[in-house]
């Protein structure tokens, strides 16, 4: 079988978690699949080093901007000139050709420009919304990251459930376990962070509720027996300001520490640095960065709502992401009781070893070879 796949998140959006799905998928996929020939869609002048195998071929595309990549490029003649059979694309169907010349598989992650429009750029999601009909028509399978996701997906757009694949995600190899004071030196030297933290990672979009965290650290700051920061890694986004001026209204300010971007090698190293992982979002399709951290062995608390408990299970402390108290009840366990910490890392451990990129890409080559046997 000859497959096309859109990897231009890849380079695009790495670190985030369509950018890291599309990133991994391919790199597994190089490493597993020695049957089908593919043709990689990547922007020109790109790095294509996690792209090898003869069986893989960089197929190098106009250099358009990212934040409008679905209207500034014909792939038509791409997927004729290279007789694909199958075309992938993993960013949502974004990017779909207008013509359709051979079975289409899109990934879709969720529907939260359907779910919580509030959330999402008015841009993006009058284009999600514009485009949904399109893809709905032309394209043979849907995958899915959770079975969370396959539900809402189903309900929101009518989509038979046996057009709908769940394929879900993995931390990268990166993520395991490093001794702990040694990724504290590495992050007291190169980011001037001397105490222990609290950490959040995931980035500012209003659903992913950091304030719930800010309230938390607030409510039992007084309760700690030593002194904890609160580290809020990445990008400054669309409430970033008002995070500043909540910490500042809860004269907490001193005790936040906003990172800004974190180079993606850096990261595990925040993970396992940190005391806990505090993940309070509002909805997630996933929710990538709880695997992340349970795969370096720190403790998680995260919200007990949309696919959430379905990923972490029991490897994570599950509370009501508009509870607060409950947030900050449990921040304090985790850091006071050893014998709770010893345990909810061991689970987290266990947790995040269920999930496998191996296990994605084969998930994945299984709907490819179902949809051409049709």
């Amino acid at each position: 079988m000859i497959i096309g796949i859109d990897a231009r998140a890849a380079y695009w959006y790495r670190g985030t978690g369509i950018g890291t799905y599309v990133y991994q998928l391919i790199h597994k996929q190089c490493q597993l699949d020695r049957k089908n020939n593919y043709y990689v869609l990547v922007p020109k002048d790109s790095d294509y080093s996690f792209i090898w195998g003869q069986n893989f071929h960089e197929t190098p595309v106009g250099n358009v901007r990212k934040d409008r990549f679905w209207e500034e490029l014909e792939i038509k003649e791409v997927l004729l000139d290279r007789k694909v059979d199958l075309y992938h694309i993993p960013q949502n169907g974004i990017g779909m050709p207008r013509e359709k010349v051979c079975p289409f598989v899109v990934t879709l992650h969720d529907v939260i420009p359907i779910t919580m429009p509030e959330t999402v750029g008015p841009y993006y999601r009058q284009k999600f919304l514009d485009s949904i009909p399109e893809i709905l028509d032309k394209s043979d399978a849907f995958l899915t990251v959770s079975e969370f996701s396959k539900s809402d997906i189903c309900r929101e757009l009518g989509i038979p459930e046996d057009k709908v694949f769940v394929s879900k995600l993995a931390a990268e190899d990166i993520y395991s376990p490093v001794d702990k004071q040694l990724a504290k030196a590495y992050i007291r030297e190169k980011y001037g962070i001397e105490n222990d933290f609290f950490l959040y990672v995931g980035g500012f979009n209003p659903r992913k509720n950091i304030k719930s965290l800010l309230l938390a650290y607030a409510y039992m700051k007084d309760k700690l027996k030593k002194d904890y920061k609160v580290v809020i890694l990445g990008k400054q986004g669309r409430s970033y300001d008002d995070l500043v001026t909540l910490s500042h209204l809860l004269k907490i300010s001193n005790d936040c520490i906003f990172t800004g971007f974190i180079p993606v090698d850096d990261m595990p190293l925040f993970y396992n640095a940190a005391s806990v992982f505090v993940y309070p979002s509002l909805y997630e399709g996933f929710g990538l960065p709880v695997v992340e951290s349970m795969a370096c062995g720190t403790p998680v608390i995260t919200s007990n709502v949309t696919s959430l408990p379905e990923v972490v299970g029991d490897g994570a402390i599950t509370v009501s992401p508009d509870d607060y108290e409950a947030i900050g009840d449990n921040m304090l366990r985790l850091v006071e009781d050893e014998k709770l910490y010893a345990d909810m890392r061991k689970k987290a451990l266990e947790r995040a070893a269920l999930y496998s990129w191996d296990k994605t890409v084969k998930d994945t080559i299984e709907v490819y070879e179902s949809v051409s046997s049709r």
